[in-house]
């Protein structure tokens, strides 16, 4: 499994439209092949940071998504005016396990 962390701050004005795209594009993302799960985050020390944290079940499932024409005018358009900064960092989960359904044992 790999996660995908990508920090984002919008310029504040456009904040609203980021989290449209976000939106829209979720609908798309759910249908790739190899995706898991996604969630957004706030951050609780800097109110303009927010991150994503993706999981995916290969790289293969990462590049399918990174071409993705509607993601990439995003990505376009996020550099270009929606973000003050953004980092994507990319790892390979070496452990997963919690307290769930096989009771805490490793998955």
């Amino acid at each position: 499994m790999i996660a995908v962390i990508f920090e984002v701050e919008p310029h504040t004005e456009h904040k609203s439209t980021y989290l449209d795209i976000a939106a829209v594009l979720r609908e798309e993302l759910m249908e790739v092949e190899g995706f898991i799960s996604v969630e957004r985050f706030q951050s609780l020390t800097n109110e303009e940071r927010m991150l994503s944290l993706s999981f995916w079940e290969s790289e293969e499932a990462i590049a399918h998504w990174r071409n993705n024409l509607r993601h990439q005018l995003a990505q376009q358009k996020g550099k270009e005016s929606l973000f003050k900064n953004y980092r994507i960092r990319v790892a390979n989960v070496v452990r997963d396990y919690g307290l769930d359904a096989q009771q805490g044992e490793e998955r």
